[in-house]
């Protein structure tokens, strides 16, 4: 090889070292972003087995509620002459309560206006608190001000304390125990919601609804709405046990859901003096009560994992 050539393969092989290696091409901003957005979509429910018992439980005991006069055919009012049977007698697998009462039976037909009272109580909360925080975080200024100084007033109230003082004003009764305990839970989401809607209402894709005239109802609804949905329903299931915990406890107190009906709540207190002899009375709807209320506490938790959009796969 010439001396000409050997300078011109030095020369190339100088510059080939001095070029930086090709990069890869570079993903578009779009496809970053739907990696991020796609991540919370992979994520699923009852991933530990606390939830997924939880789950599991809060569905059967939904379920008993919803079939309970299918699942037992013994009516719960009829008294006989055999009061405290012990569990396993015939034609009572749990036994009798003091006025002849088929315990099973009761229990079954109890489930339902627990709950009846508990899911419609927070829907009732939910409704209210969402659109109150909607309006707040949206509309902020004087709307926001008036707004929320009304639910900081609502929330310096104990919510037993409340739930009591409405109850008491409206007289016992399921739709009394609906309507208190639903206005005494809907400042916390009112609040939750509202936080949510003006951390939304500053983001790009209102401000270009904004700008592209639609209306500010339709915002809330079609666009705001959907993206708060997530934390606000994991909330509104931990709050139903919050619901469950006040109907059961005014019921106990004979402000709830009045006898003769079953109610686990009342089975508790008209048990209590029987707490010796037959304590089956009291701890059998105070456990129900109990699981309940922590099913939807696990239940709520797992929710809010599976939608929070910050979580990863």
């Amino acid at each position: 090889m010439s001396e000409t050539g050997a300078a011109v393969d030095a020369v190339a092989k100088e510059a080939a070292a001095t070029v930086p290696a090709a990069s890869p091409p570079a993903l578009p901003s779009g496809a970053v972003r739907g990696r991020f957005l796609r991540a919370p979509r992979r994520r699923t429910l009852a991933r530990s087995w606390p939830a997924l018992l939880s789950w599991l439980l809060l569905t059967v005991l939904v379920l008993v509620a919803l079939l309970g006069p299918l699942l037992v055919q013994a009516d719960p009012l009829r008294q006989t002459s055999s009061a405290l049977l012990a569990p396993g007698s015939p034609g009572h697998p749990l036994g009798t309560d003091d006025l002849g009462r088929d315990e099973l039976a009761r229990l079954v037909h109890g489930a339902r206006p627990l709950l009846l009272v508990s899911f419609t109580a927070t829907a009732l909360a939910a409704g209210l608190g969402t659109l109150v925080g909607l309006v707040a975080g949206y509309a902020g200024g004087p709307v926001e001000l008036v707004l929320m100084r009304l639910v900081d007033l609502a929330l310096a109230f104990p919510s037993i304390l409340l739930v009591i003082l409405l109850v008491a004003a409206a007289g016992p009764g399921t739709g009394s125990l609906i309507l208190g305990i639903g206005i005494s839970l809907a400042p916390g989401l009112a609040r939750l919601a509202r936080a949510l809607t003006a951390r939304e209402a500053a983001k790009d894709y209102v401000v270009a609804c904004r700008l592209g005239g639609t209306g500010a109802p339709r915002i809330m609804v079609r666009e705001v709405l959907p993206n708060i949905g997530g934390p606000l329903l994991a909330q509104v299931v931990m709050t139903l046990s919050v619901a469950a915990g006040f109907a059961a406890g005014l019921s106990y107190l004979g402000l709830g859901i009045q006898p003769p009906q079953p109610d686990w709540g009342y089975m508790v207190q008209a048990g209590q003096e029987f707490l010796y002899t037959a304590p089956r009375l009291v701890v059998l709807p105070a456990t129900l009560t109990l699981l309940f209320v922590v099913a939807c506490n696990f239940v709520g938790d797992d929710l809010r994992d599976a939608l929070d959009p910050r979580g990863t796969a």
